[in-house]
């Protein structure tokens, strides 16, 4: 006698598949935006470190140059050789898309960015 062997395919089922595809999608939930939040905190810390560096450019630059208080600046021709430039030999921009505008010799902050608080995490000076 001959006995029939039960072949059984392997394989996965619907539900196993669609659980599958259940999880992924939830990792991919929550990670996605904190991995948006990172983003915009290390642009805002590139944005504030080139302020630093702009603000400490300018207070170099008024000491050498005799300037006084409410004098104005020339951003960036003035203060190029007193920041450290970027591969194209400009002063660094903001990462965001803002620009920076300076304030008149002793203003605190010296240098601003235009996207300031309209962004979170903000983009100012602390």
């Amino acid at each position: 006698m001959k006995t029939m062997r039960t072949v059984r395919l392997r394989g996965f089922t619907l539900v196993e598949i669609m659980i599958v595809v259940a999880i992924i999608s939830l990792l991919a939930a929550i990670a996605i935006p904190a991995l948006l939040r990172a983003g915009a905190r290390s642009q805002a810390t590139v944005c504030i470190n080139n302020l630093r560096q702009i603000d400490t450019a300018v207070q170099q630059f008024s000491v050498e140059a005799g300037k006084h208080v409410g004098d104005v600046i020339n951003y960036p021709n003035d203060l190029t050789p007193y920041v450290k430039l970027n591969q194209k030999g400009q002063i660094p921009p903001c990462p965001a898309g803002g620009t920076y505008t300076l304030n008149a010799v002793g203003t605190v902050p010296s240098a601003q960015c235009s996207l300031g608080t309209t962004v979170n995490p903000a983009h100012l000076q602390p």
